[in-house]
């Protein structure tokens, strides 16, 4: 039975534009990395920083989370947990209640879009709008991002062009990607005014000063936290870093692996709602600390490594397979390598186990992760949490789910060969003898290699091709 991850990969290799749109970007992307560290020495220096800096946090979680509390109060900021993300979105509705606010105005967050938020709010007949060009772009094609840092990368500049006359016919067509931009500025610029609330995400958050720390580059991460009177933020538990020193560093590493930029246009440090005598700012400003899972990964001594995320999108754009099958191919909020061993672990390995056999574990990821995340170590260990037949002894969610009778049949009748030479031994001569009789179409793994009976034709024919005698 062909899973529905298959059955959309094939459908998104068969969408030629969409690929040449990866392809495109996904260059360009490397390209603009590579320039931003020329210094190796530097780069490797910082890579080894920044992973310190995130792994002391990890190591002091539960202590930083409590200090960060404490100081996020002291200045004004109201926290609020969430161990899952339906008590997360009840948490933003009850906030919007208290105001009789009908409408939210979101700068990017990857949270909202694993709390489902917008879904949940609309079906309440709240909107939420998105204010980032990219989310507000596939918001407009009710689509789901496809990339963490780029969520229309998908898109090329006619087809935005086309989806903009689409919604605003009124507006004169344009592919000019000023204009575009421009077009969008005026539309939201009023919805940024009248928004009772705003919503944000977190890049990190500062125990020692209880201070939350927000990137970006078009400014409507400034606007959505400050022109409304309410500003939400809602961010994973992991992203507290312990002391204000440690965000240089991971500010740094962050956007020239991210974006190819030394640094973003906007850095916004938020320590504490509109204090008496200022001119701007929000009345209120409540953080949202979501769970959802997380703590289980914290739990494995192993499986931590994959907390010190900075979701800076790096190995994504380095991977061969994401470039190829597209972000929408994984159906989950967090595609590529860095969804291939969050998602499994959040929701399961009997939901998104399949996601872990999509890497050809070349190491692309880890070679390239500013906090030196094992990514293919994490797969090889999440592919045996899988199939593994001591379930019980792991923390890992949905352990052995995708172990198959089939599978472990092979696998022991193989292993049991393995161990006897001789039987093993013969049965390697047997195959060489008879590897005529092999059929030559195997399936998906003839598809794109040489059937082993046809290798040994193949290569006399090249061989005389070029001349060469190999008697």
């Amino acid at each position: 039975m062909t899973s529905e991850f298959r059955i959309t990969v094939r459908e998104n290799l068969a969408k030629a534009e969409v690929r040449a749109n990866f392809y495109r970007a996904m260059d360009g992307l490397m390209t603009r990395r590579l320039d931003q560290f020329p210094d190796k020495v530097e780069l490797e220096r910082l890579r080894t920083q920044s992973m310190a800096i995130r792994a002391n946090a990890l190591s002091k979680l539960p202590e930083l989370l409590e200090q960060l509390e404490t100081n996020l109060t002291r200045n004004g900021i109201q926290v609020h947990w969430a161990e899952t993300t339906d008590q997360a979105n009840q948490i933003v509705l009850g906030i919007m209640q208290q105001h009789n606010a009908q409408s939210i105005i979101k700068g990017k967050s990857m949270v909202s879009e694993e709390m489902g938020l917008n879904h949940f709010l609309e079906a309440l007949g709240i909107e939420a709008l998105e204010s980032d060009l990219g989310e507000f772009i596939i918001q407009l094609d009710h689509e789901a991002p496809s990339h963490i840092i780029m969520p229309a990368i998908h898109k090329n500049r006619v087809q935005i062009a086309k989806l903009f006359h689409e919604k605003f016919p009124d507006i004169p067509y344009t592919e000019d990607v000023d204009e575009l931009t421009q077009l969008a500025r005026r539309i939201l610029r009023d919805k940024f005014y009248a928004a009772p609330v705003g919503l944000s995400g977190v890049n990190f958050m500062v125990a020692e000063t209880g201070t939350l720390c927000l990137v970006e580059n078009e400014g409507n991460g400034r606007m959505s936290t400050t022109a409304p009177p309410v500003h939400i933020a809602v961010t994973g538990i992991e992203k507290v870093v312990e002391s204000l020193s440690d965000v240089p560093p991971l500010l740094s590493i962050l956007t020239r692996s991210a974006t190819g930029q030394p640094i973003t246009t906007y850095v916004n440090m938020i320590s504490s709602p509109r204090k008496p005598g200022e001119k701007d700012g929000p009345e209120e400003v409540h953080l949202v600390l979501l769970d959802n899972g997380r703590s289980n990964i914290y739990s494995d001594p192993e499986l931590l490594a994959t907390l010190r995320c900075i979701r800076c999108g790096a190995c994504i754009n380095h991977c061969p397979v994401y470039v190829r099958i597209g972000g929408h191919s994984y159906g989950t909020v967090y595609p590529g390598p860095i969804g291939s061993i969050l998602e499994p672990q959040k929701a399961g390995l009997d939901v998104h186990g399949e996601l872990t056999q999509a890497s050809t574990l070349c190491g692309a990821c880890s070679e390239v992760c500013p906090v030196r995340i094992p990514i293919p170590s994490i797969l090889n260990r999440l592919r045996y949490d899988g199939v593994r037949k001591d379930a019980a002894n792991t923390h890992t969610v949905g352990s052995g789910k995708r172990r198959t009778l089939s599978e472990a049949a092979t696998w022991k009748t193989w292993a049991w060969a393995a161990t006897h030479p001789a039987l093993y031994h013969t049965g390697s001569k047997l195959a060489t003898r008879f590897k005529g009789m092999l059929p030559t179409n195997l399936g998906a793994w003839t598809s794109v290699r040489t059937a082993p009976k046809l290798a040994e034709s193949t290569l006399h024919e090249r061989l005389k091709a070029l001349g060469v005698d190999h008697e």
